[in-house]
This record gives C-alpha cells, sequence and structure tokens, in this order.
C-alpha cells in the first residue's frame, strides 16, 4: 500500500489561561504546550501507522520547527525527501485557550505560501507510484489542483480533504475521485447549487451532484454518508465511553480511508476502518497521540 499525501505541517503553540488578557495587560498562571500539527502531515503520519508506505509533500522553514518536523517524520517513517526546506519560518498557529473553552487562534502560514507547482512536479513520481493520493488545504489551491492533476493522469484514485474550508474551482472536480468534507464544509462546497436550508442528506446529494466525485461525509456521532453515482448509504458511527480530544478525528478518518482503499477494500468497508480510525482519535488527548495503528483499531473490535 503506498499512499502519497499533499498538505500542511505547523507547530500549534497553546496557552491555556483563567480568562483572556485585556488590552496591554499580563497575566500569570497560564499553562502553555506545544505540538506538532498540520493536516497532511497528521494524515501522513497517521496512515504510516496503518501500515501504508507513505510519502509527503508539505513545506517547512528553516527553524527549529522545521528541524522537529523531520525528526517526527523520520520516527513514524514517512518519506519527507521532497519537503523544502524554505527560508522563512514554519507554519505556527498560536492559540489562546479560556478556562470556560473558548479559544482564540493565530496563524502564520509561513513556509506553506512558499510551497509550488514546481514542488508538485518533483513529487510527481511518488503521487504516480502510490495507490491513493491524500490532499487537504491547508497548502495553496494551485498546489492542490496540481497535485491532484497529476494524480488522476497517472490513474491514482484521488481524494480531497476539503479542509480547511474553501471556495475550490470548478475545474479541480474533474481530478477529483472522493472528497471527504464534514457537514459545514460540505455546505460551503455545495452552495453554489442552492443547498441553503437543505437537510444534511440534501446538502451532500447536491455536493454530489454538483462535483461528481463521490461524497464520504463525516457526521461525528452520526457515523458517515457516503453519496456516489449508486446511491447514499449510511455507515454507523462506533461508539466510545470517554470522548476527550476530538481534534485529531477527521486526521484519522482520512488517513484511514486513503489505507483502506489503497489495500483493496470497497468503499463502504474503507469508510467502516475510518470510522473506527475516527473514534479511536477521540479517546485520546493531542492529535499525534490519538492517531492509531491497526493493533489499537482491533483492540476496539474492528476487524476486516
Amino acid at each position: 500500500m503506498r499512499i502519497a499525501v499533499v498538505g500542511g505541517y505547523g507547530v500549534g503553540l497553546t496557552m491555556m489561561t483563567p480568562r483572556f488578557p485585556d488590552a496591554g495587560e499580563t497575566l500569570l498562571g497560564g499553562r502553555f504546550f506545544d505540538a506538532h500539527g498540520g493536516k497532511g502531515s497528521n494524515q501522513a503520519v497517521g496512515a504510516a501507522r496503518l501500515g501504508a508506505e507513505v510519502s509527503l509533500l508539505t513545506a517547512v522553514g528553516t527553524d527549529r520547527y522545521g528541524a522537529g518536523a523531520a525528526e517526527l517524520w523520520d520516527g513514524e517513517g514517512v518519506d519527507h525527501a521532497a519537503v523544502p526546506s524554505l527560508d522563512t519560518s514554519t507554519m505556527v498557529g498560536v492559540i489562546v485557550v479560556e478556562s470556560t473553552g473558548e479559544n482564540r487562534i493565530i496563524i502564520a502560514n509561513g513556509a506553506l505560501d512558499g510551497l509550488g507547482v514546481d514542488h508538485v512536479e518533483a513529487f510527481a513520481s511518488s503521487i504516480a507510484a502510490s495507490d491513493v493520493l491524500l490532499v487537504s488545504l491547508e497548502t495553496p489551491v494551485d498546489v492542490a489542483a496540481a497535485a491532484l492533476a497529476t494524480a488522476h493522469e497517472s490513474g491514482v484514485t484521488t481524494i480531497l480533504n476539503p479542509a480547511p474550508a474553501v471556495e475550490i474551482p470548478d475545474e479541480i472536480w474533474a481530478y477529483v475521485d472522493i472528497v471527504t468534507p464534514n457537514a459545514t464544509e460540505a455546505q460551503l462546497l455545495a452552495g453554489a447549487t442552492g443547498a441553503d436550508g437543505l437537510d444534511v442528506a440534501s446538502i451532500i446529494e447536491a455536493l454530489h451532484s454538483r462535483s461528481g466525485a463521490t461524497v464520504v461525509a463525516t457526521l461525528g456521532g452520526d457515523g458517515a454518508l457516503i453519496c456516489g453515482s449508486e446511491g447514499s448509504q449510511r455507515v454507523p458511527a462506533v461508539e466510545v465511553a470517554d470522548i476527550k480530544d476530538t481534534t485529531g478525528a477527521g486526521d484519522a478518518f482520512n488517513a484511514a480511508l486513503a489505507v483502506a482503499i489503497a489495500g483493496g477494500l470497497d468503499l463502504a468497508d474503507a469508510v467502516r476502518m475510518a470510522t473506527y480510525a475516527g473514534a479511536h482519535a477521540v479517546t485520546v488527548e493531542g492529535v499525534v497521540p490519538s492517531l492509531p495503528t491497526m493493533e489499537a483499531l482491533a483492540a476496539m473490535g474492528y476487524e476486516r
């Protein structure tokens, strides 16, 4: 199973605080931690943990965060030979979280803004040698489009995880086999079809009609909904007793979906495996720690 991943890498710098400071005010008593992030990197690590050979295209800066990314990928067995180290900062998100759970986030894209179509061209052989290409949208849209087009031309199955949610040019859809929005992203992507006021299932059908791609929509506790040329199918959620952190669920789901498809499962069975991966992720705090192995899925009751 060979997976190529195109997406973002960044570091989350999180400060937990009793309350947000007023302008000019300094507060004591905060709690700080940092963590690896970025959808592309998370999904690459997730696919590698599930047994795939993974190649990643993202961009990092010439700083300690870029060096830390390389250490992560080396430790997880992710091929990052194509990742450029650009003369700028690695993407960073500064996150301030109040005791109420409300948060404020500032993101500096840094090196990701320097990722270009020329880097995709250098990565083309890795894409062509893969069973599945998994793309998210933290990179410039033209980078995502070029990667999807390259895979399509090589006969590689393409999965677009449309996150963060941005407007996608219509011409990109010709290169997308499977799109994996959550309910909010599906609403945005289907907007051009007059989806306002429709229920979730109708929105997903509208997105399929607009895009021509098979839609695998993630619906949290309602599981997933597949909508394609042969109609719609609901895949139930996997129940968990203790939800600790939902942050990594989408990345775990997409990584597992790509691995399952690359491994020859039909789509419904692939989505079922992905729901187990997403369920595992919500039981563990932090994104990278929550990404499961096949052994972890089996411990939850998953059987292929």
